[in-house]
């Protein structure tokens, strides 16, 4: 059986706080968001900040990435150092935040357990798979 491929999609500007409500509720702003900005600055010290673009994915998935085209520096207490793409450093500090709040309790966690699968399922076919892949294991 082939399954189509996973595709992403950028949400426009005038949508993007109805988009993240629908999909992640209150706990985008209360837990998702200050993870995320707090993981990626773990992960790179050349990340400062700034505007975040916003994806959706085919499979019911969201995840964000610096608005830059900057590389960043990348070191992961997994042993992985490289260098990443802004749309690589977003994805991989996405799993890496969902896969922490996955191991609270509730609803939420369970949510973040499933936006972890449908990410990593993407990230499998993105260019920078081998990067995101070995940054996360």
């Amino acid at each position: 059986m082939n399954t189509p491929p996973i595709t992403s999609h950028l949400v426009p500007e005038h949508a993007r706080m109805d988009t993240v409500d629908r999909i992640l509720g209150i706990g985008f702003v209360l837990k998702f968001e200050p993870c995320l900005y707090n993981i990626t600055g773990q992960l790179s010290s050349q990340y400062t900040g700034g505007y975040w673009e916003i994806h959706t994915l085919s499979n019911g998935g969201l995840w964000m990435n610096p608005r830059t085209k900057k590389k960043f520096a990348v070191r992961c207490q997994n042993g992985f150092e490289g260098t990443m793409s802004a749309e690589a450093l977003g994805i991989t500090s996405c799993l890496y935040s969902y896969s922490l709040l996955s191991f609270e309790t509730g609803t939420f966690a369970e949510t973040m357990a499933e936006h972890f699968q449908w990410l990593r399922a993407f990230a499998c076919s993105h260019p920078d798979a081998r990067a995101i892949l070995s940054a996360i294991d």
